[in-house]
């Protein structure tokens, strides 16, 4: 699982390394080089509905080894890509339908083999997203100034297949097929006995938390993936150098593969709700850092911060559903809430673009970032403080 993130994530949030390339390549405004990766977001997150409930039915083999070949396909045919146009078909597409292939499959993976750790477990499966954008965009400037963006794309794309399939076909989709129970404890019953127990995707759907943590969701990636995008251009526009500028993404890959691998384990002890509306309050707080950043060094402080949150945010999100809806169906559970994700990255980095293209200022974009985040908060606060579905189905 963290290769198949470090894979995935890594390889997609090298974007904004290439956005200056593309725009002096094709002539493109920043809105329309911005809508891209939001249209590439849209789909690995909303494609979950879909692979999700495949991956419950069929396994989670054959759906990462086809992601990992459709990532690596989109950056080779984005290298060969003549107009802007082009690489809306090859990048959008072939990312965006990978990561989607890749993503939730293998989030409901780590949900079947854990539960007392289980924000622990999904924290450092979930860590390659953390590390593959601290390591990934340094590797792809450097690509780029030694060959090009064009051949910079082309060594991603074959790197990502090669790693990706190599992680494939490690995927064991339960415990019960190498003769476990969660955790790793004991003998486990015949495979047919222990499928678990939860709500199916219908029923899930239905309730008021699963509606208002829609909702929370939403509103929290129109101005989480917007940094991914925005935050090396407006480094460089303050006169950050190009070198420093991609440090800070890499910055946001150092506190988020922390709150991966230390948050998740502090949402396993204080509560993995609450948890979830503290990290939400937290990637507002760390925007509003950025709304004042000028130089390098408090740029810095935003990009810790915000990744710590934004990896806490990514660890406890799965579990919290396992959580509330049960673990049975928890990848197609996860696909239809990550619909919500995909609809807010779809109008986050690209909102944020052409707001900048009127407006010559990313402020109104950072100021709209953190105030949907903090809706956010308050919307999953007032969600998680009611019984669970799980438990009202019980009392039945």
């Amino acid at each position: 699982m963290f290769t198949i993130t470090f894979v995935g994530f890594g390889c997609a949030y090298t974007f904004s390394s290439f956005m200056e390339s593309m725009q002096a390549e094709f002539g493109a405004s920043r809105g329309a080089i911005s809508l891209v990766f939001s249209l590439a977001g849209f789909l690995y997150f909303g494609l979950g509905v879909v692979t999700g409930p495949l991956a419950d039915r069929w396994g989670v083999r054959k759906l990462i080894a086809l992601g990992v070949c459709l990532i690596g396909a989109g950056f080779i045919l984005a290298s060969r890509a003549q107009s802007i146009l082009h690489v809306y078909a090859a990048y959008s597409l072939g990312v965006g339908l990978g990561v989607g292939c890749v993503y939730v499959p293998a989030l409901g993976v780590v949900q079947r083999w854990f539960v007392r750790r289980r924000g622990f477990a999904s924290g450092l499966a979930v860590s390659g997203i953390g590390v593959g954008t601290l390591v990934m965009p340094p590797i792809a400037l450097w690509l780029i100034s030694t060959l090009s963006w064009r051949s910079a794309y082309l060594v991603i794309g074959v790197a990502a297949v090669l790693m990706g399939l190599g992680a494939a076909v490690m995927m064991v989709d339960r415990p019960a097929k190498l003769g476990l129970v969660p955790d790793g404890e004991g003998v486990a019953a015949p495979l047919a006995s222990t499928a678990g127990h939860g709500l199916t995707v219908r029923q899930a759907i239905r309730t008021r938390r699963f509606l208002g943590l829609y909702v929370a969701c939403l509103l929290s990636a129109i101005g989480v993936f917007v940094p991914f995008v925005h935050l090396i251009p407006y480094a460089l526009e303050r006169e950050v150098s190009g070198a420093n500028a991609v440090i800070l993404l890499g910055m946001i890959g150092v506190g988020s593969t922390a709150g991966r691998f230390f948050l998740g384990g502090v949402a396993d002890r204080v509560g993995r709700n609450l948890f979830l509306v503290a990290t939400n309050a937290g990637m507002a707080a760390s925007l509003g850092i950025w709304s004042l950043g000028e130089g390098f060094f408090s740029l810095s402080v935003f990009a810790l911060l915000f990744g710590v949150f934004y990896g806490g945010w990514v660890a406890v999100l799965p579990a919290v559903v396992a959580d509330n809806f049960g673990p049975q169906h928890v990848a197609g559970i996860i696909g239809a809430l990550y619909t919500s994700v995909a609809i807010g990255t779809l109008l986050g980095p690209a909102a944020a673009g052409f707001l900048f293209d009127i407006q010559h200022s990313y402020s109104v974009p950072i100021l709209i970032s953190a105030g949907t985040n903090a809706l956010a908060a308050v919307i999953a606060w007032a969600t998680v403080r009611s019984k669970k579905p799980m438990e009202r189905s019980q009392e039945v």
